[in-house]
């Protein structure tokens, strides 16, 4: 079955193609892909992941075609990166 894994960070962008076993979950698939070797600073207990944009768990199974996103932390409160510009007066 084929699946994709997607990580974006600081401009560098992760795309690989995987051909895995059926009932495969997100979990095994991130580890089997070796992004974790590239990318030790991923901790899947603290980064969401998710499918096509929704959130999912390490544990769901995965369907043909599905593409798996790990998802960095939010760093700043999109409201509040908001107000500053506005009150810079940079909106």
């Amino acid at each position: 079955m084929n699946v994709s894994l997607a990580f974006v960070e600081g401009g560098k962008q992760i795309w690989q193609k995987l051909d895995i076993p059926e009932d495969s979950t997100i979990r095994q698939v991130i580890l089997v892909s070796g992004i974790l070797d590239d990318m030790p600073h991923i901790d899947l207990e603290t980064h969401k992941v998710g499918i096509y944009g929704k959130i999912a768990d390490l544990s769901d199974t995965l369907h043909e075609g599905d593409r798996i996103e790990i998802y960095r932390p939010i760093t700043a409160d999109p409201a509040t990166v908001k107000r500053r510009k506005i009150v810079a007066g940079d909106d």
